[in-house]
């Protein structure tokens, strides 16, 4: 039985880190493990220049714990008024790694995307010739669309046809939570890869909804069936070099979660490393822990793979985590994944 693993030190490709106060609250608990990460831009305002772009990646390193060594990938908020030249510039200067698009209203500060994607085709059509990566929300918002039919009307309806029109655009299919999406990249032929949570990997609708409401287990895209929840570990756990992790951490205060009107975010940084061991070690797949969370990421982003290293031991007692974190802005509810956490970072 496996009770060590030591793997190349993992990245995040697609981590909320907020500002200000609760930026200077959790980004300790991913620069602890992770390399780097595809820092998402719905601030408010969001990131939707690359001068904005700059002046946010300067706050972030700025709110780093001294010693720890964190690269932020930059993205850009896509809107139907993005200028194709300003991207391009970001781009050819290396601080742009990708272009968001959220499909307006779909998650929390999306309320300034997209709603004509005709209107965003110069920017989408400069992105493709010069190879930047399209970060997809993938869910339509239209109100006679069920929410857990989202992801599959979204691919079928705006992802499909966009790649189709544009098949050179290379497109990242982010925190993938259905079989269809799952489908849908194995079949691509190029071009098309897909993220996917470390909560998604161990719950289904159930955590939010038996038993009571509970609103640390609701995120957007929202957890599906199980029959999807077991496509995601079987993708993730395959190794194959188009499933990679990113955890959609995404921390709000406790009060904005427990209230009528909940965020939509689930808070996985601090243990994610431990949370995914644990999946990986049912499934038998160990081995494959780090092509998923540290070396198909970097090959699909065209970056190197990591030369620092990190080990995870097996405990006999489970390891403990807080319940809670306290930040600046308020206390965050940690990701509780229902079962004892046994595999720790050293």
């Amino acid at each position: 039985m496996t009770t060590e693993l030591t793997i190349r030190r993992p990245d995040d490709w697609h981590l909320h880190l907020r500002d200000g106060a609760m930026l200077e609250g959790v980004i300790g608990d991913t620069s602890r493990h992770f390399a780097r990460a595809i820092i998402m831009p719905n601030l408010v305002p969001p990131v939707v220049t690359t001068a904005d772009a700059s002046a946010y990646r300067d706050r972030i390193l700025a709110a780093l714990p001294k010693g720890d060594r964190f690269e932020p990938l930059m993205t850009l908020y896509l809107t139907e008024h993005t200028d194709p030249d300003d991207v391009e510039a970001g781009y050819e200067s290396g601080l742009i790694r990708a272009v968001k698009l959220y499909p307006a209203g779909a998650t929390t500060n999306s309320h300034g995307g997209v709603r004509d994607m005709d209107k965003a085709m110069p920017v989408l059509e400069r992105m493709a010739k010069i190879g930047l990566t399209l970060c997809v929300h993938g869910e339509v918002t239209t109100p006679e669309v069920d929410i857990f039919d989202r992801e599959a009307v979204f691919i079928e309806t705006v992802l499909d046809p966009l790649r189709n029109r544009l098949p050179e655009l290379r497109v990242t299919m982010e925190h993938v939570t259905t079989k269809n999406g799952v489908d849908y990249i194995k079949a691509a032929k190029a071009n098309l890869a897909g993220s996917i949570t470390t909560h998604h990997l161990i719950i289904n609708r159930n955590a939010i909804l038996v038993g009571g409401i509970r609103p640390h287990y609701y995120c957007l895209p929202v957890a599906k069936r199980e029959e999807h929840r077991l496509a995601l570990r079987a993708a993730a756990t395959s190794g194959d070099a188009r499933f990679f992790l990113g955890t959609d951490s995404a921390p709000h205060v406790d009060p904005l979660k427990e209230c009528a009107c909940g965020c939509a975010g689930i808070y996985t940084s601090i243990n994610t490393m431990s949370c995914l061991a644990h999946v990986f070690e049912q499934d038998s797949a160990l081995d494959k822990l780090e092509a998923f969370a540290s070396l198909n990421g970097p090959a699909w982003y065209g970056l190197p793979i990591n030369e620092e290293t990190i080990r995870l031991v097996k405990r006999t007692a489970p390891v403990a985590f807080p319940a809670k974190i306290e930040t600046g802005a308020g206390p965050v509810t940690v990701f509780d994944p229902m079962f004892p956490l046994h595999w720790d970072v050293v």
